[in-house]
């Protein structure tokens, strides 16, 4: 049922490797691109007409930029990034240079995921926060960011395993983890038993990351509580 290279790739442990460094990529990659993409994400929200400050023609650039990142298929972004990984960190090779290129391909996606989850807020509860004198920066730390933790928390599931397909894709330039696995050691040597393990991992830690974060968001909802 299984090749000689899969029993091979199971005894070096190459399946844990490549485990261990997709979820190094997607985790750190997740992390930063949240970094990057939350502020954007608020910014988008709060300069929008109708939000706490708008600013029309800020937030239209903003969005602009945003979105001409997002129309870029990641596959064309992340080689077109590859200088921007070699001159940052020497090389554009290897999962840290992969790591750089899914940071700036997804703190774009990240931000629209963050400004449709703020605007989930109740606008109510905003405008007692606006009448009651509260200063921007309050309403933002202490109104909206609480209110909106439920939908974040559901929307950064979704982000993650969006960045986890992308970690896939950085196999085909260099990266690591199982995407690498299932194209070197299984399409370019025609072993589909390996593609397909690579892909049943791949499921599995996509379930468990579902789960875990689907538990989080009904632990801070409290909506159902």
């Amino acid at each position: 049922m299984f090749s000689d290279m899969f029993y091979k790739l199971l005894e070096n442990h190459i399946f844990l490797i490549g485990i261990w460094e997709t979820l190094y990529m997607t985790l750190i990659s997740t992390a930063f691109a949240y970094l990057l993409g939350l502020p954007l994400g608020i910014l988008l929200n709060v300069t929008d007409r109708g939000g706490i400050y708008p600013m029309p023609a800020f937030n239209s650039v903003l969005g602009a930029v945003v979105n001409a990142f997002r129309s870029v298929p990641f596959i064309i972004l992340m080689v077109a990034l590859l200088p921007v990984s070699n001159l940052i960190l020497g090389t554009s090779l290897g999962n840290a240079a992969m790591i750089v290129t899914l940071i700036i391909a997804a703190a774009p996606y990240v931000a629209r995921m963050a400004e449709s989850s703020f605007k989930e807020v109740d606008a109510g509860v905003i405008e007692a926060a606006q009448a009651m004198g509260t200063p921007t920066f309050k309403i933002i730390t202490k109104v909206l960011l609480p209110e909106a933790k439920p939908a974040l928390i559901v929307g950064a599931v979704i982000s993650t395993v969006t960045i986890l397909g992308y970690s896939a894709m950085a196999g085909t330039i260099g990266g690591g983890g199982l995407g690498q696995i299932a194209i070197s050691y299984g399409y370019q040597r025609y072993n589909d038993d390996i593609i397909w393990v690579c892909v049943a991992l791949t499921i599995i830690i996509v379930q468990v990351l579902q789960e875990i974060g689907m538990t989080l968001a009904r632990r801070t909802d409290k909506r159902i509580r």
